[in-house]
């Protein structure tokens, strides 16, 4: 007997899930929201060691970043669950939508100003450093209202079409995902030990990350999603040996990897949309001729 089917309640006549089942994926959801609430105050914690000069804000801003990747892993369980329990609800919908907003809008983005923007001003003038640092604080307001614009267009629309439709049998997010942008923030801040950028050219670099990041969460570009991926089937040999590799290297290289799989997927939907442009240019090129 599969879980949906242990999870049927006996006396419903259409076949429910018990009440007890729903509970099931609010339970991740809502370790979700916790480990958000934690990344926020790790960064409050973070920037008051850093201010007053006392050691260990670079551990704090690790453990945020850890926090926040946490909360990615837990965010691809709650749903799958629901659908493998078949306890998906509109309540459901809602609470992942919030706790996405606080996990990968609120936290990545005060990570983001607390870590890569706040500390930046050492031997420059006083206006140039204010100029910086309301540059930083947009951008970084930037980054969390993209991603709840993200979360909204995700809500209200059913089965959208990327601006640059791939194959019709695979699955595609439009625009890059919340969590997606959340993992290029805190896999950068983990790579790099959590010691807080001072230098202000790093700084901008990093404001045109944010930037970047937010474009590409309100485009219609086409990304790969894993959602078709179905666990219950056989994979070949070779998919296991791959993430047997996987997880050998978070074990061994957790920072490199995590940072090499969150920048690569993102330049994923950049180099798709090039690709495409590309193609359409030389076919009219072919056309011409």
């Amino acid at each position: 007997m599969g879980l949906r089917e242990r999870l049927v309640d006996p006396r419903s006549p259409d076949r429910r899930p018990r009440k007890a089942a729903y509970a099931l994926p609010t339970l991740f959801t809502a370790g979700n929201v916790f480990l958000g609430f934690v990344a926020i105050m790790r960064c409050f914690h973070g920037a008051m060691l850093a201010a007053t000069g006392a050691a260990g804000a670079a551990d704090q801003f690790v453990v945020a970043a850890q926090a926040i990747g946490a909360a990615v892993f837990l965010d691809g369980l709650d749903g799958r669950i629901a659908r493998m329990t078949n306890t998906t609800s509109d309540f459901g919908r809602e609470m992942d939508s919030l706790a996405d907003v606080i996990s990968f809008g609120i936290a990545p983005a005060f990570l983001a100003w607390a870590w890569g923007i706040n500390f930046v001003g050492a031997g420059l003038s006083h206006e140039f450093q204010d100029n910086l640092q309301n540059a930083g604080t947009f951008l970084s307001f930037l980054f969390l209202i993209c991603g709840a614009a993200r979360l909204a267009r995700f809500n209200i629309q059913h089965n959208p079409t990327p601006k640059n439709p791939g194959r019709p049998d695979r699955k595609y997010f439009v625009g890059l995902a919340i969590p997606a942008a959340a993992s290029v923030v805190a896999s950068i801040v983990y790579a790099a030990g959590g010691d807080p950028i001072t230098w202000w050219p790093l700084s901008v670099a990093w404001m045109a990350l944010l930037m970047v990041l937010g474009f590409l969460m309100v485009s219609t570009w086409r990304y790969y999603s894993f959602k078709g991926i179905n666990l219950s089937k056989g994979y070949p040999w070779l998919i296991m040996i791959l993430l047997a590799a996987v997880i050998y290297g978070i074990v061994h290289w957790a920072k490199i990897l995590f940072l090499v799989m969150a920048i690569s997927y993102m330049a994923s939907g950049i180099a798709i949309r090039l690709g495409g442009i590309l193609r359409r240019h030389w076919r009219h090129g072919e056309h011409k001729t």
